[in-house]
């Protein structure tokens, strides 16, 4: 979503007329995103202030696809949940219940106010023999005064005081793109996938056998390409670069 649609909460240009043609063709897609603090009706509400109209149900987040796993690994469990109300909701709906009673799991997501009693009491669960999941790696968040400790930031600190390493769910974790195919019916061989970054969204795209493209509207340039030993697909300015061509207008025949 971000560097890729919007930049700077302002639609990338091209970015709404590229979702336009794919609503008009018919042609399933999903916007993803590591953040788990939003649910997709939040996220929806944001894009269209920046000018994207994207219904909630093509939006796939970390939260969603953590709630899709665990629901696929235990049905009807519970969680001991470190996040906001994207991830809460989605375990909700997954059928979860959420407690701090020996639950089959610790969830850490992203939070604007990590709790120091909440992550004492992860600690202390995990230590218990709760499965410890983590929504997505990114160790830092942005903010106006600078970066703040984010998910990947936290998890470690966890990781450090239990000695358990966390699963990680989200994108650099292919298992986000391939949740997010099933989602809508999609298949490997004929499902492209385009990011910012080179270290998340190409190596995860890669690795769930997509056709991957990098677009420089966000965090990488063509320089940041050669640091790493795989490549996409295709590298793109932008999403404007996937618009199908205007076809020329054609004069009538003269009277």
């Amino acid at each position: 979503m971000d560097g890729v649609l919007v930049h700077e909460n302002q639609a990338v240009p091209g970015a709404s007329e590229l979702i336009q043609q794919w609503t008009d063709q018919g042609k399933p897609f999903l916007v993803l995103t590591n953040n788990s603090i939003f649910t997709p009706r939040d996220l929806a509400a944001r894009l269209r202030a920046s000018g994207l109209f994207v219904p909630e149900q093509s939006i796939w987040t970390s939260a969603l696809a953590t709630a899709d796993f665990l629901a696929s690994q235990i049905p009807g469990g519970s969680a001991f949940v470190i996040g906001e109300a994207g991830l809460t909701t989605a375990l909700h709906e997954a059928g979860y219940i959420l407690t701090d009673t020996a639950p089959d799991y610790v969830v850490v997501g992203e939070t604007r106010n990590y709790s120091f009693e909440a992550i004492t009491k992860a600690i202390r669960l995990i230590g218990g023999g709760a499965r410890f999941i983590v929504t997505n790696p990114d160790a830092t968040g942005p903010s106006n005064e600078g970066p703040l400790p984010a998910t990947g930031a936290v998890a470690a600190l966890i990781e450090r005081a239990t000695g358990k390493t966390p699963y990680i769910v989200g994108k650099p974790n292919p298992m986000m793109f391939r949740s997010a195919m099933n989602r809508i019916g999609a298949h490997s061989e004929n499902t492209g996938m385009i990011g910012d970054r080179m270290d998340t969204d190409i190596v995860a795209g890669i690795e769930a056998g997509l056709h991957t493209i990098l677009v420089m509207t966000g965090i990488s340039d063509r320089a940041e390409i050669e640091r790493y030993p795989f490549r996409p697909d295709e590298v793109l300015e932008s999403v404007a670069d996937l618009l199908d061509p205007t076809p020329a207008l054609t004069e009538g025949p003269e009277d």
